[in-house]
Order: structure tokens, then C-alpha cells, then sequence
């Protein structure tokens, strides 16, 4: 028998794009809790379910381990008053903040370098040298003398 306005477990599954064993896991874990089980024990989820579990998941990505994402999100727990409440939630929104700071930072890192590969190739273009094990891969450059971006040494 289906619940007004919740989902079961295994519609809920398919909607989030996981399966039932990752949703069992993490409601052992304490990420996640249907909002309701039914009398034979039915697990199910509110659509709204779906933000914490995507909040789950970008946290994840962000290199998070499963115990401090519980940690974050844990500002549904012991909820003494307001204050508190939104002070934990901004509290986890700017971790979440932080971490994607710090990633995009590494991103522009890797972009730079991938752009300084794709200057180096402008002198690769007019050497007469074909990378190979005889000349080191054409490390360090023959026309330079320099050592490759590592951009360019990887895939030379």
C-alpha cells in the first residue's frame, strides 16, 4: 500500500539513480532516513530525500569521507533552538563552500599547466625529432634544452 506523498524505497532508488543496497547503507550509516516505514517494514522517502542524498553524492565528489559527511549533515540532530540550528546549517554550507573553492583551485591549476603543454607544442611543431625511447621522448627538448611540461612528457 503506498503512502500519500512518499515513495518506496525502490522508486525512490530509481529516481536518485542508485540502488537499494547504497540507501540501506547510508541509513545504517545515519546519511539518510526514510521519513516513514510502513507496518511491514517498507522503507519510504519523501522526493525531497533526493537533496540529501545529491548533497551525499557533491560531497563525495568533493573527496569527503562518509563519516565527516554524516558530521555535516547532521543538523537535523538534537535541535535545541533556531539559532542553533541555522548557525550548524551555514556552518555546513560554508565547508561545502570551502571544499569547492579549494577544488576549482586545483582545476585552475590543471588548467594551467594544460595550457602551458599547448604552448610548448607551437615549438614541437616546426622539430624535426618523433618522440621515441632512442632520443628519451624528447626528454629534455631538443630545440630548448628544457625538461617538457609534465602535460606533454606524459603523453610523449
Amino acid at each position: 500500500m503506498s503512502q500519500p506523498g512518499l515513495l518506496k524505497i525502490g522508486d525512490f532508488a530509481k529516481i536518485a539513480g542508485t540502488n537499494l543496497r547504497t540507501l540501506r547503507y547510508y541509513e545504517e550509516l545515519g546519511l539518510l532516513a526514510p521519513a516513514q516505514r510502513s507496518q511491514g517494514g517498507f522503507r519510504y522517502y519523501r522526493q525531497t530525500d533526493l537533496n540529501r542524498l545529491n548533497m551525499i553524492r557533491d560531497l563525495q565528489e568533493l573527496g569527503l569521507h562518509l563519516d565527516r559527511i554524516r558530521e555535516l549533515m547532521s543538523t537535523r540532530e538534537t535541535v535545541e533552538d533556531r539559532a542553533t540550528f541555522l548557525r550548524r546549517v551555514r556552518a555546513a554550507l560554508e565547508e561545502q563552500d570551502r571544499l569547492l573553492r579549494e577544488r576549482i583551485a586545483g582545476l585552475e591549476e590543471q588548467r594551467a599547466r594544460i595550457s602551458a603543454a599547448a604552448r610548448k607544442i607551437h615549438d614541437c611543431e616546426c622539430c624535426k625529432h618523433l618522440p621515441s625511447a632512442t632520443n628519451n621522448f624528447c626528454e629534455p627538448c631538443a630545440i630548448t634544452g628544457e625538461p617538457l611540461p609534465p602535460k606533454i612528457s606524459a603523453l610523449f
